[in-house]
């Protein structure tokens, strides 16, 4: 259903991911390979198309050199936003159409699937 939303954008649900998880600060490549449970070559591959649009920038690692990491630019925040407002906006519509009670029954199974999709 969300990504429907994504569906006419210029970045997929995938890169929206990404830069998600870069919002708090620099991250290593390895890492963020690891979060969205992807290979080191397709996580740079995602870098590189959202370097490409100056949305991430890449950078050394301060204590080892060696380790590539990559951040969020201010292009990066801005399309992290928009794609956030568009998909609440999204839900919000959709959410408009149930009852009071559908919500609440909505609401009331928000903690076992966050404890289904959560992190490990």
């Amino acid at each position: 259903m969300l990504r429907q939303v994504s569906a006419d954008q210029p970045i997929t649900s995938q890169q929206l991911s990404v830069l998600g998880s870069l919002e708090h600060g620099p991250r290593r490549m390895t890492e963020l390979a690891a979060e969205h449970g992807v290979r080191l070559p397709t996580m740079t591959a995602q870098i590189n198309r959202l370097e490409r649009d100056a949305l991430v920038a890449r950078g050394r690692d301060g204590t080892d050199a060696r380790v590539v990491t990559a951040r969020l630019t201010e292009a990066g925040l801005a399309r992290l936003t928009a794609g956030r407002e568009r998909r609440i906006g999204f839900l919000a519509e959709r959410f408009a159409d149930l009852t009071d009670e559908e919500r609440a029954a909505v609401a009331a199974a928000l903690p076992a699937l966050d404890k289904l999709l959560g992190a490990p």
